[in-house]
């Protein structure tokens, strides 16, 4: 059977909100470009997923390019203002709530599971709003209630550089995701301000310290919405069996990265990247947290995935390959039902 794919991150807000030249798109025409709209939403059978808000640096940073393969250690860029990051967060957020709009019942912001599992059953796409780093949020948190009845339901407190809650972890191959501190005093707060809203809480993208601060501090499941398995791809941005055993203890999940850098062995940005890989990833983190913590947070529209995935109408061909290897039951787990059960835990609503 055929089922609705809920998938744990997407950039693609931040390509429809500043687009390379010539790369300018709609999201209700099917393009070439990147690897989401919805016309290639349906034909890839995705049910839903977290659009994140993702706050680039000021044109005028200096960003240098990843290299193709490692040994490397990416600078991270400096903090960001909390005046750019929110307006640049409102203009993302707006821009998710006009496609609500004008989808014409296509599309819907989910607040609650209840909605979730209503669009899955209904064939609407799920979007739930993500911010990918809480720089749009103030240190006192005066924000984050507005942001939560807004639609805010997921919050990574970093993204990898550093800000007021605390330090990301940086791009290094081949490294550990022991990179530096962990929380600030701000982040702690902002994380026991998250568990009294029900905004889940998001890994990610925190280096280790910050991690274990979380693991320490907050009631939610433990989840990374787009992480891989360090002992396959020992990349700074994957995870150590140790965390990933806290996440099991915590009943949370992990969702599998496209991104080819964080699958491959060898690091490499390198397109040519056999499906089989990500099966091998997925069949690593069953086997270190249980079928019922699995799932996928493609990183659609941040990063260079697998040519034999393309983009989003290559789901089908990884749900394909995961059937050698598991049955209905656990392919219904790992398409969607699993990001519903963490859901609803972390939401408190059963």
């Amino acid at each position: 059977m055929d089922w609705p794919i809920f998938d744990g991150h997407n950039d693609t807000l931040f390509e429809l909100y500043l687009p390379e030249a010539g790369k300018e798109r709609s999201f209700f025409i099917q393009s070439d470009v990147g690897h989401l709209d919805l016309p290639r939403a349906r034909a890839g059978g995705l049910g839903g997923g977290f659009f994140a808000v993702y706050l680039a640096s000021p044109p005028s940073a200096d960003q240098p390019e990843r290299p193709a393969e490692g040994p490397f250690c990416m600078p991270l860029p400096e903090a960001l203002d909390l005046g750019y990051s929110q307006r640049i967060a409102l203009a993302m957020s707006g821009l998710l709530f006009r496609l609500e709009a004008e989808a014409q019942g296509a599309l819907k912001v989910v607040r609650d599971a209840r909605e979730l599992r209503t669009c899955l059953e209904q064939g609407v796409v799920a979007a739930i709003l993500h911010f990918e780093g809480a720089e749009a949020i103030d240190p006192g948190l005066e924000a984050l209630d507005l942001f939560y009845q807004a639609g805010l339901r997921s919050l990574g407190p970093v993204w990898s550089r550093p800000n007021a809650f605390g330090h990301g972890v940086p791009f290094a191959y081949p490294h550990s995701p022991d990179t530096g501190p962990g929380l600030t005093a701000a982040g702690q707060d902002l994380i026991r301000a998250c568990n009294r809203l029900g905004i889940m809480i998001d890994l990610s993208h925190l280096n280790e310290a910050g991690f274990w601060d979380v693991a320490r501090i907050s009631t939610a499941p433990l989840v990374a919405t787009h992480s891989n398995a360090h002992a396959l791809c020992p990349s700074s941005r994957n995870l150590t069996d140790k965390q990933l055993a806290a996440i099991r203890e915590s009943d949370g999940m992990v969702g599998l990265n496209f991104a080819v850098s964080f699958l491959r062995p060898d690091g490499r940005q390198d397109a040519a990247t056999p499906i089989s890989i990500m099966v091998d990833h997925v069949l690593y983190l069953v086997e270190q947290l249980g079928i019922d913590r699995v799932g996928f947070g493609s990183d659609f529209d941040g990063a260079t995935i697998p040519q034999a995935i393309g983009d989003v109408r290559g789901l089908p061909h990884l749900m394909a390959a995961l059937a050698e290897h598991f049955g209905p039951e656990d392919l219904r787990k790992l398409a969607y039902a699993n990001w519903v059960r963490v859901l609803a835990k972390t939401w408190r609503e059963g």
